[in-house]
Order: C-alpha cells, then structure tokens, then sequence
C-alpha cells in the first residue's frame, strides 16, 4: 500500500498513490460504502495512522487498498486524480527528529577519497536536519543558497518512517518498529565555508559539512510512502537517481553497510524513537561532488527507490 498526502483545490487530503495518480482516501471510502452496502471509518488527516504496526486506521486502509486493486477497480478509475493536477505534499511535515546518515555505502566513502570500515569495526554517522524548514514538497524547487552557490550536491537516500517508538529497540526486532518507507534526497552543499577571513580551529571542517546540509529546502521526501508490509526486505530495493535525465547514482539498498534493522538498533540505544520520526539511511556512489559536477538552476532531478516511486526536484536559485 502507497499512501500519500497532496492538496488539491486548497484542500490537503491523503490519498492512494500511483506513478500517474492519485485516488483521494475520502472518495474511496464513499465509493466502497456504495459498492458493498459497508460503510468503514476512516475519517482521519494523519498519514502515520493509515500504517502498521500501531496506527488507528491501518488495517481498515489495508483493506480499502485491496479492494481498489480487486473488487473496485472499475470505480478506481473513475476516481483517479492525475498527479499534474495536485500537488504532491511531504508525507510528514513536522516529524519530531529528522536523522540521517553519512558514510553508510563503501563506495561512496571511496569515492570521497575515504576507507571504508567494517561494521564490526565502526558504527553509524548519524546527524540531523531542521525538518520544518529543509523538508520540500515533491515537485517543489530546491533553492541553491546565495551565500555559496556554487557546490550543490544531490543525495538519493531511503528513508524509514517510525510507526512504534521505543529505547533500546534490538536489531532482530527493529522491522516491526518501522511504519514505512520514503525517499529523500539529502541535499548538501559541499564547499560552505562561514566566514572565510575566519581563525581556523579543529572541528571546522566538521561544522562546514554539517551546516552545509541545513539550507531551507534541502531535504526533498516523498512522493508517497510505502506501508512496511509491503517490503518484505528493505534491504533489496534499486535506488537511481538522474539529474536531467542523466543517470548519476545507480545502485541498492543492499550495499549498505548498515542495514535499516542495525540503524534503529543503534539510534535508540541512546535515543527514544518516536512514532513519526524519520531515520534516511545515507547515499550510495555516484555524487556530483566527485566530479565536480553540482546542481545548477534549471536542473531537474529524479530520485527513484524501487516500489516506492520517483521523487522529482527542480532546482533553482535562492
């Protein structure tokens, strides 16, 4: 199941996505009521409660998606709301923590000039994002920032949604903690450096990669998310990822150093997951930054994870 929250006519509504369209939840509901004579309750604005493993209305959404694809797919059709007619929203605006993180492909280490470690040998590099000033719409610009716009980089990443929170959550048992999942591009700017007639100290450089990922609008997500029972292995999803329709990033979860169930392990040894948080777990090879090639205005990216969709980002300037 493909769930989504888009607007449409000044309204926000939540919806069954597709790669063309959408089929808003309420009139799904109506047309089901009218077909079986069963009305069900699904009276609800909160994407997250649509989803396993805790929320509300999850089974009930379940059930009404399966018979849009069987029973009802004759009045699905009638239904469908093309995507170039409403604009697609971020799946969860205001998520209480946004992760992400950094070094989690061994080719992408390498390709930055790093060794990549065993993950015996390491653990996960995690960081954050503002969520309420970096999230983007899908199909909304990225803005390159004025105070460096010169070395702008995209970063496809998958993405998990909390659906149960907790602390201390183990590895075997993080899967059924996850709600679903999404796609982001961590949007980073690779050269900022704040103050250039500055005094130089040890962790600047540190600080110049982290702030560089801050800039409004640098955190693209959506355009759906997938309902975790409809991934049997988060680990064997194809990620692309083509800036004007040229392929820059082509490679799968399955490359990860650590997979989603040992990021939820570590995050909340030391964090409490909350239901709604989002944890993107990091980019594969293929950055501009490796051959100098940054994102310019008029540039148009697509994001793709294989069964969840395509996240499309024009870019412009700030």
């Amino acid at each position: 199941m493909r769930v989504c929250r888009f607007a449409e006519g000044g309204n926000t509504q939540l919806g069954f996505f597709s790669d063309q369209s959408v089929i808003p939840l309420a009139t799904a509901v109506a047309a089901q009521a009218e077909s079986t004579g069963e009305p069900v309750d699904l009276e609800t604005d909160c994407l997250l409660s649509l989803l396993g493993p805790d929320g509300q209305y999850h089974a009930a959404a379940t059930q009404l998606a399966r018979w849009l694809d069987g029973d009802g797919a004759g009045q699905a059709d009638a239904l469908k709301r093309d995507l170039a007619d409403v604009q697609l929203l971020v799946p969860l605006p205001r998520p209480n923590k946004l992760f992400l993180l950094a070094g989690n492909y061994a080719k992408h280490i390498e390709e930055g000039g790093g060794i990549a470690a065993e993950r015996a040998e390491t653990f996960p590099y995690v960081f954050m994002k503002p969520p309420t000033t970096t999230l983007t719409n899908p199909g909304e610009a990225i803005r390159i920032p004025g105070v460096n716009p010169h070395s702008t980089d995209y970063e496809l990443e998958l993405a998990v949604v909390i659906g149960r929170g907790g602390k201390g959550i183990s590895e075997a048992d993080a899967l059924g903690h996850v709600a679903g999942y999404t796609v982001i591009n961590d949007i980073s700017d690779r050269k900022f450096r704040p103050n250039p007639d500055r005094k130089q100290r040890d962790k600047d450089g540190f600080f110049d990669w982290l702030h560089g990922k801050w800039h409004d609008s640098f955190c693209p997500c959506g355009p759906c998310v997938v309902s975790a029972d409809a991934i049997a292995d988060p680990q064997q999803l194809s990620l692309q990822l083509r800036v004007n329709g040229k392929l820059r990033q082509d490679s799968s979860t399955a490359a990860q150093i650590f997979p989603v169930g040992a990021v939820i392990e570590f995050i909340s040894s030391f964090v409490t997951l909350e239901p709604g948080d989002i944890i993107s777990t990091g980019t594969p090879d293929g950055v501009g930054n490796t051959t100098g090639t940054y994102l310019q205005p008029g540039d148009q990216i697509e994001a793709s994870i294989g069964s969840i969709g395509t996240l499309r980002t024009p870019v412009e300037a700030e």
